[in-house]
């Protein structure tokens, strides 16, 4: 019997054929961490993708050990567009920083089995949140070789060593700060703001254009006041 050789893309495909997110909520937060981490490093040597299969190791048959981390981050690896992130193909840098936000769906195995694989190929720091109930921990540590510390709402405000992000629960969620202190946002909510900053420079830059053509009706050259 002739067997079939198992070709690279068979051991490694872009996609584990599961949607993106459950339901609007846990999209919502995928896209808003995805879109200020971008944000955040934009212009740096710095990585950043959403629900993109990462495979830590080559393999010569299945089982091929992958997760798709909801938000991942990788210090050290130019942005830029991937179909899956092989580590091998990327000097061999693990994402040092991922995000799993919950869905109904997940069970306890799940996310342990999670949490053990982000343990065992070096994640620095990982961070669990689950909308529904407000859930929120993390693990972190300084090198792989270390035990992790655990984070849990008790250490919040928490700011996070590497991200330099800073974690809160306020009102009715978890809120996700930038170094700065601006508010993660959607982003609808960014472009919303950008637009009103706009309208409100064209507003003063009418107004100054109004004054300036009043003093000239006046006789009053603006350049010698």
């Amino acid at each position: 019997m002739v067997q079939t050789p198992i070709t690279h893309l068979d051991l490694y495909p872009d996609s584990d054929g599961q949607p993106m997110a459950e339901n609007t909520v846990q999209y919502r937060w995928i896209v808003r961490l995805v879109s200020n981490l971008k944000r955040l490093f934009a212009g740096q040597n710095v990585f950043v993708a959403g629900d993109l299969l990462w495979y830590p190791v080559q393999v010569q048959a299945s089982p091929v050990p992958a997760q798709a981390p909801d938000a991942m981050v990788v210090f050290g690896r130019p942005p830029g567009d991937r179909g899956s992130y092989k580590q091998w193909q990327e000097n061999d840098i693990p994402p040092q920083v991922v995000f799993e936000i919950l869905s109904p769906s997940n069970t306890r195995r799940e996310i342990f089995i999670k949490q053990t694989f982000y343990q065992q190929y070096g994640v620095l720091e990982m961070f669990f949140y689950d909308p529904d109930s407000r859930d929120f921990w993390g693990f972190v540590r300084e090198t792989p070789e270390q035990e992790f510390s655990l984070i849990t709402p008790l250490n919040l405000p928490w700011t996070s060593p590497l991200l330099q992000i800073r974690f809160e629960l306020g009102g009715d969620e978890l809120r996700v700060f930038h170094p700065n202190g601006e508010l993660f946002q959607d982003p609808e909510e960014v472009m919303a703001e950008r637009e009103q900053i706009q309208r409100d420079l064209e507003q003063v830059t009418q107004e100054r254009d109004r004054a300036l053509a009043k003093l000239r009706e006046l006789g009053i050259d603006p350049n010698e006041l």
